[in-house]
């Protein structure tokens, strides 16, 4: 059952579920649709199917009851490649969050972990892939010797969210139901890893794979194999049948509530329960209780227009806030209902300034944080939020949300957050760096002469972007500042973005807005090239100093100081205190300028499906979009 273990975990103590109950002690219920297969003997009855312990899902939540079986739900995606979204909602993990954002085993019984290094991952006796193979730690074992570390598979060696300061874990396996991993330093990193929305998965069904694999099969069939899968080797022809994330091949077996009965390429999908799913209910029905989940794909244009028709039963993909009258009006003719969920982004949108521009000047202007706080005094967030969002979201920066437990610390500083609207402070603050020369439109002038015409790069995904700019041109043309937007598509926007071509740009906001001390703060500090607000620098750490640049302004060491410090602690004293460091230097210097954040995010539930919140957050990682809330609980009321 669902648990915080993060307090044991920090002082490396022994992690284990409260009593689990085993089969025996629970009163099992076939399930309908599997009951005419057992009855002809080719699926094992539920007992013989389930782990020795399987979890059992309390049905505890407010939003929870206990269901039954049976029903197909649709929903509507619109590309082939969506298909990987069912990995995400099915939400199965070795280690998962629960909706309060707490680790717990799920795939694992249990787990140990002793001084943040080592950890120990004990299986259930008895749990069983989706073919019915066993799932033990040959599993784990095929994954880490025969594909993670051959050089032939995974040529740049193991994932990279693996390595400690370059180096990689010792991987043990003491018997078939237990796998250790062991670093020489702490790694705070791994069990978040195991729980993400797309996590590193460290296993693979080593039944099925061995047949692409040169250690197992001999040269003659591996090599007709190859040959009529049209790839160039076994490895090419490994890496298209192994990867369990993609949901892409129908004979990948799966660890999933669903399996995929359907071959791609496609316009419409068919998921099967997974009949040796190892949840159960309290009361040992077999989980999931949905049998089929079919996923229609169609133009991504017109996937509003077709769930206000009625045609899908659970979506919120593709559904943006602006749909969101269309969609409720639908409502009562086509027998759904349209729940607001609040975004976990740490904004909705924010802005950009590339401290690593490749202009001179403008890299100059962009580095000194008296512009970035005067650009975000002079937006006003209030009309945004009431111009684009009905005032249902909340002006921000783009941080941490009310509902991250390090908001308490974070609210101490909106004071000096920048973030009113205060257009004399913002040209106070313009004035004090020289920036004081017009033309005579009255335009700023740059210390080159060059008036101050800032061209703010979108990809062009959503309207509210250009809807937004608009309302802050007018704002920030009271600064004396131009703005401009210009739209690309996301490859060259990215690009331009990575090259230094571009001066500032505007995109969603970090990821998860809602962490805790024991996640990991790297959103906040230059680690990654896709941090448009210093790409260069992120680049520069990816590749270990041999691409990009090593940071230069204080404020970003700091960031990276502080960093360590939270990878380096033991326990969540001192990550929090690293985390509290982070949260200070972002709020004071608005590396990045967030806009608005918590938009509603539009969630279609068929009036017969139960056991979906009414209100929740919406949140990719953590949270997987609906997975966090268990889609194999949800059940049709319905004769």
């Amino acid at each position: 059952m669902p648990f915080s273990f993060r307090r044991l975990a920090a002082f490396g103590l022994a992690l284990a579920l409260l009593s689990p109950l085993p089969c025996a002690a629970l009163e099992l219920s076939e399930v309908p649709m599997l009951a005419e297969a057992v009855a002809a003997g080719t699926l094992p009855p539920v007992a013989g199917r389930l782990p020795e312990h399987p979890y059992v899902d309390p049905m505890n939540r407010p939003w929870q009851t206990v269901g039954r079986h049976g029903g197909t739900i649709t929903t509507t995606m619109a590309r082939v490649k969506d298909t990987r979204l069912m990995y995400v909602y099915g939400y199965a993990r070795l280690v998962g969050y629960d909706p309060d954002r707490n680790l717990a085993p799920d795939i694992l019984e249990s787990y140990e972990v002793a001084e943040e290094r080592s950890f120990t991952l004990h299986l259930r006796r008895g749990h069983r892939w989706s073919d019915g193979a066993p799932f033990t730690a040959e599993d784990f074992r095929y994954w880490w010797e025969d594909m993670a570390t051959n050089p032939k598979r995974y040529p740049l060696g193991p994932p990279a969210e693996l390595l400690v300061d370059g180096r990689p874990p010792v991987v043990e396996f003491p018997d078939a139901l237990t796998v250790r991993y062991t670093w020489d330093r702490p790694n705070p990193f791994f069990l978040p890893l195991l729980a993400g929305a797309k996590p590193v998965e460290i296993y693979a069904p080593a039944h099925y794979l061995k047949q692409f694999h040169p250690r197992y099969t001999d040269h003659d069939t591996l090599k007709k194999r190859v040959e009529e899968a049209k790839q160039k080797g076994w490895a090419q022809l490994h890496n298209k049948k192994d990867d369990l994330t993609e949901f892409n091949n129908v004979d990948l077996p799966t660890l999933q509530p669903w399996r995929l009965v359907t071959p791609p390429p496609a316009d419409r999908f068919v998921f099967e329960r997974n009949p040796y799913f190892h949840r159960v209910d309290p009361d040992g029905r077999p989980l999931p209780y949905i049998d089929r989940l079919v996923m229609n794909i169609a133009d991504a244009k017109i996937i509003p227009a077709k769930v206000g028709s009625g045609e899908s039963d659970l979506q919120a993909r593709y559904l943006r806030f602006d749909n969101y009258t269309f969609l409720k009006s639908g409502e009562k003719r086509n027998h759904y209902q349209v729940r607001l969920w609040r975004n976990g982004m740490g904004a909705q949108m924010a802005l950009y300034p590339n401290l690593n521009c490749s202009d001179p000047v403008w890299r100059s202007v962009n580095r000194d944080a008296r512009y970035r706080r005067a650009l975000s005094l002079a937006i006003n967030r209030d009309e945004i939020n009431q111009v684009i969002y009905y005032g249902l979201a909340d002006p921000s920066h783009n941080g941490v949300l009310p509902e991250s437990p390090l908001w308490v610390f974070a609210r101490q500083h909106d004071q000096r957050d920048w973030i009113r609207f205060d257009i004399k402070e913002a040209n106070r603050l313009l004035d004090s760096m020289g920036l004081t020369g017009r033309d005579l439109n009255g335009t700023r002038l740059l210390p080159d002469g060059r008036p101050m015409e800032v061209v703010v790069e979108t990809a062009g995904e959503s309207t509210e972007e250009l809807d937004a700019l608009e309302l802050i041109a007018d704002s920030w043309r009271r600064l004396g500042i131009r703005l401009f937007p210009r739209t690309s598509q996301l490859d060259v926007f990215r690009n331009r973005i990575f090259a230094g071509e571009t001066v500032m740009s505007i995109a969603r906001g970090l990821d998860n807005g809602v962490p805790s001390a024991s996640m990991s703060p790297a959103e906040f500090v230059p680690l990654a090239q896709v941090q448009y607000q210093w790409p260069r620098w992120g680049q520069f750490h990816e590749t270990r100093g041999k691409e990009g640049e090593a940071p230069d302004l204080d404020e970003a060491k700091e960031l990276l100081d502080a960093f360590r410090a939270w990878r380096d602690a033991i326990g969540n004293d001192g990550r929090r205190e690293a985390w509290h460091r982070i949260l200070a230097i972002s709020a004071d210097q608005m590396f990045s300028i967030g806009v608005v954040a918590g938009v509603p995010q539009p969630v279609v539930v068929r009036d017969t499906l139960r056991n979906v919140p009414d209100k929740a957050l919406f949140n990719y990682d953590p949270g997987a979009h609906f997975g966090l809330f268990h889609p194999d609980s949800f059940w049709l009321d319905r004769p």
